[in-house]
């Protein structure tokens, strides 16, 4: 067996380089997974403070239905239902590009997952938290928006962090509806040059490194936001 990897500085057919084609679909994948983590996070946010407004049992309802929803058909198949399905049963959807109506089906799917972890997080706090925000004459929402909520989010980073590394991964189903990112051009440029090694390793390079510096961003925001002493509520917990 040969390496050749002056497989990269090989024109495509199209004035560009194997390489230069590389970089581009990662910029296709980072803006996928990108896109997709700001819908997962804000729709996740939302709907995982939902499930904890125990004085809401509508609000309760519908935000648990949207995860069991979400987190229970496969990713592959609700971006096939983005793609082909939506845009025939609502015409307007017709108009929007592929790349908007796969970072919706990637963002939905995650933000069920993300939305349990904030459920988690939110109940996890001590009783006595919601308490002191009542007793100040705070709101539902200022108690949530400036006691409970940024107290969640330091709880959650760890599986949050895993959540975002998942999600980076899972992009690479936007290969399935011609999104030009980094498995589809792998899959291209192998069956073009025949040197599937070389394309894959480096696809796989760039896939771990992507992985590992978001891995990387999140351990420093942990740190700078973590609270010295502050320990999650045990059998004391619950909201």
């Amino acid at each position: 067996m040969t390496w050749d990897w002056q497989v990269f500085l090989q024109d495509d057919g199209s004035g560009r380089t194997y390489l230069e084609w590389m970089l581009e679909a990662w910029r296709w994948t980072l803006a996928v997974a990108g896109s997709a983590w700001l819908v997962a996070m804000v729709v996740g946010a939302v709907v995982g403070t939902l499930r904890t407004l125990t004085d809401s049992p509508w609000l309760v309802r519908l935000a648990n239905a949207w995860v069991e929803l979400f987190r229970n058909i496969p990713l592959l198949v609700q971006i096939f239902l983005w793609y082909f399905v939506v845009p025939k049963i609502f015409p307007p959807f017709q108009q929007v590009p592929g790349f908007v109506l796969v970072v919706l089906g990637l963002g939905f799917f995650t933000s069920a997952r993300i939305a349990e972890q904030f459920r988690a997080g939110i109940q996890a706090l001590p009783r006595g938290q919601r308490y002191a925000a009542m007793a100040m004459g705070f709101t539902t929402w200022q108690t949530y928006r400036y006691v409970l909520l940024p107290m969640a989010f330091r709880i959650i980073l760890p599986p949050l962090t895993s959540e975002s590394m998942n999600l980076l991964k899972n992009s690479s189903v936007a290969f399935a509806v011609s999104i030009a990112e980094l498995t589809m051009f792998a899959m291209q440029a192998q069956e073009e040059t025949s040197r599937g090694i070389e394309i894959y390793l480096a696809v796989t390079a760039l896939y771990a490194g992507s992985a590992f510096a978001v891995n990387r961003v999140f351990a420093f925001i942990e740190k700078k936001m973590r609270v010295p002493g502050f320990i999650a509520a045990g059998t004391g917990g619950g909201h």
